[in-house]
């Protein structure tokens, strides 16, 4: 018997214990179309970003599609929906930029490394 347990955000399910293949291969399938991020960006790292790309808060919110209070909601601190966080970090990401987590040396931005270059550090 193969247990998968699904979070899946604020459905009208919830949470639930998978316990049917055909089930998870149905949810497996609903996950490939999703984009999914290993990172979620805070909001120092929010103003990092915006520093590195010379950037305005104005400027984010057009290219992210949100309003510039929300940016500054983000910015503050205050809690946004996941959608409207990946929808501000999506641009960055699209310039470069890479959010580093929190590995005991803090958190940060940098710049990520074009891909197939041949560029060695140091």
């Amino acid at each position: 018997m193969i247990l998968v347990w699904a979070d899946y955000g604020a459905s009208t399910k919830g949470r639930e214990l998978i316990r049917n293949k055909d089930t998870i291969s149905a949810y497996a399938d609903f996950f490939k179309k999703k984009s999914y991020r290993c990172y979620e960006m805070t909001p120092v790292q929010c103003k990092m970003a915006r520093v590195a790309l010379g950037w305005g808060i104005r400027d984010l919110a057009k290219h992210a599609g949100v309003s510039p209070d929300t940016v500054a909601r983000l910015e503050r601190g205050e809690r946004l929906r996941d959608a409207t966080i990946e929808a501000i970090q999506a641009p960055f990401e699209k310039a470069g930029l890479e959010f580093i987590p929190e590995n005991g040396g803090g958190v940060g931005v940098r710049f990520s490394k074009p891909k197939g270059s041949d560029l060695t550090d140091g």
